[in-house]
């Protein structure tokens, strides 16, 4: 069961980048679920942060598997990551963007991590029936 770090806690950031691969070719089930905790920032700018998934690790695609919304607070952003679609990606890995606009420095900060756990098919459809129920 893979349960592991995506990028470190307290990763501080001022330019786009991406975070190292990690290898899901030994994960029971496709779906997981990413956890995104944003410790630290200063006003007026934006993160935002995307998955990308690979074949073998090197070319990857140019389409994210999933994206966050732009973020623009410190919080805890829990997001599903379906895979079942995919059969192919056997590697993901992070990317972000960071944007500041306004008075002060020019350059953004933010300081966050990103945890990804599988989770059990069955745990996916429930929360994804409820989400719909209260649609």
């Amino acid at each position: 069961m893979i349960d592991t770090v995506l990028v470190a806690e307290k990763t501080v950031v001022s330019a786009k980048g991406d975070g190292s691969v990690l290898d899901l070719s030994s994960a029971g089930n496709r779906v997981f679920l990413l956890t995104l905790d944003i410790t630290n920032i200063i006003e007026q700018e934006s993160f935002e942060l995307s998955i990308f998934g690979s074949a073998d690790g090197s070319a990857w695609d140019a389409k994210p598997l999933v994206s966050y919304p732009q973020q623009f607070y410190r919080g805890e952003y829990p997001m599903f990551l379906d895979l079942t679609a995919h059969p192919d990606v056997k590697f993901v890995r992070a990317h972000w963007d960071v944007a500041r606009w306004g008075r002060g420095t020019e350059t953004p900060m933010f300081e966050f991590g990103l945890n990804i756990r599988e989770i059990p098919p069955e745990v996916f459809r429930e929360a994804a029936a409820g989400a719909k129920a209260m649609a």
